[in-house]
């Protein structure tokens, strides 16, 4: 039982609330009081807080039955919006969510440069036109989060992302220099574990997220949390050696996985086989199509190399689920069997093998969740991309 003093334990209970409204869609205050276990009294108290600070509106729901119509609680998703920002190699993804995580506008900004304080500029002049945008609502912005392509400290600011050649960067504090918003820094495969299991995996408390685009990211989520290690850096596992004396990497060391298995990597590779200077995802799928054969033998190389870092990573975190983010592998229809079929160690203990449905959008939508979750303050996000889970009949904000 949770005990404290009065405040602290509103808050708890308003938290428990909020979450239950959100899960729900819709809920009465009887079922609200049935479900988080506490009296009517309690509940009408907090509802009719929740009601003055415009996070949460009333409606009748509809039914033929003779009797009063119950009067519902929904999430005023219009109250706030959160803003997700995925800071990658070659280009910046800006998504604007309502309070429900549902996108509500986005922009994809290409990058020329890897200088941080060109990129700080540009990542500053889209915050401030993002803030434009949701200005009349109740909120307003709520929160941006950025996620990183690199380590990322409990203290959020930047040790090393490998592609721009950043060390030490306080990215958090020089944005909230000029701009008056919460600014939240994470590591972008720590993002798309997050929305995984917000958005699609709500009951996984054991899940790993491995994003395979500029690189190798895994995102581990163990007993419903984040794992993040001592300073903030764990789950790079793209830098884990699987070739001793290998290619050489950004990072500093030789034979890193994510120079055999990452989808960047591999078109790479193609172009040079092809003889071309860059290769395409959709030239990839043209190849793949028509069974081109040095494509075809490459990519059964490829799930060698990548089946040699999962079976490290099911051994040393025994996953309940392991979701793989990639576009090429959703343009093989058997990628998951081949996956498996080169898994041969006994100790292999997993309960599904997935391939994400929210994509190179993971990060992003996963982003704007943990804005949203931030400042709801709610123990446990679970959020649905599908229209059915909106109410009918919203606020006008």
């Amino acid at each position: 039982m949770v005990t404290g003093d009065g405040s602290y334990i509103k808050k708890i209970n308003r938290s428990l609330i909020l979450q239950k409204i959100i899960e729900y869609g819709m809920i009465s205050r009887a079922d609200l009081a049935k479900t988080v276990g506490l009296n009517k009294a309690t509940i009408s108290v907090q509802v009719a807080d929740l009601l003055d600070e415009e996070l949460i509106y009333e409606t009748q729901q509809e039914h033929t039955a003779l009797g009063r119509r119950p009067i519902m609680l929904s999430l005023n998703r219009k109250a706030g919006f959160a803003l997700g920002i995925d800071l990658d190699a070659k280009h910046i993804t800006y998504t604007l969510s309502d309070l429900l995580g549902y996108p509500v506008l986005s922009k994809d900004v290409p990058l020329e440069t890897s200088d941080y304080e060109t990129i700080l500029q540009l990542v500053l002049a889209e915050i401030k036109e993002f803030q434009l945008q949701c200005a009349d609502s109740r909120y307003g912005m709520v929160g941006a989060v950025i996620g990183i392509h690199g380590t990322v400290g409990k203290d959020e600011k930047v040790f090393f992302v490998p592609q721009h050649q950043w060390r030490e960067k306080d990215l958090k504090a020089d944005i909230e220099k000029e701009i008056d918003v919460d600014i939240y820094i994470e590591n972008n495969a720590n993002l798309s574990a997050f929305a995984e299991k917000v958005f699609n995996h709500h009951d996984s408390e054991n899940l790993l997220s491995i994003a395979m685009y500029s690189g190798m990211g895994l995102g581990i989520i163990l007993d419903g949390e984040l794992l993040k290690g001592y300073n903030g850096y764990a789950g790079e596992m793209g830098h884990m050696i699987i070739f001793p004396g290998g290619k050489q990497c950004t990072c500093g060391n030789r034979g890193c996985w994510e120079l055999y298995a990452s989808e960047s990597r591999m078109l790479q590779e193609i172009a040079v086989l092809k003889n071309k200077p860059d290769a395409s995802y959709a030239e990839l799928r043209n190849w793949i199509t028509e069974k081109d054969p040095e494509v075809c033998q490459y990519i059964e190389q490829f799930f060698e190399y990548l089946s040699i870092g999962l079976n490290n990573v099911i051994n040393l975190y025994n996953p309940e689920t392991l979701v793989l983010n990639s576009e090429i592998l959703k343009m093989l229809p058997d990628a998951l069997d081949r996956i498996k079929s080169h898994l041969h160690s006994t100790f292999n203990q997993y309960r599904e093998l997935k391939l994400s449905e929210l994509g190179k959008d993971a990060c992003v939508m996963g982003a704007c969740a943990l804005a949203v979750n931030r400042f709801l303050e709610v123990p446990e996000l679970r959020l649905s991309l599908s229209a059915e889970h909106l109410p009918a009949n919203l606020p006008v904000s």
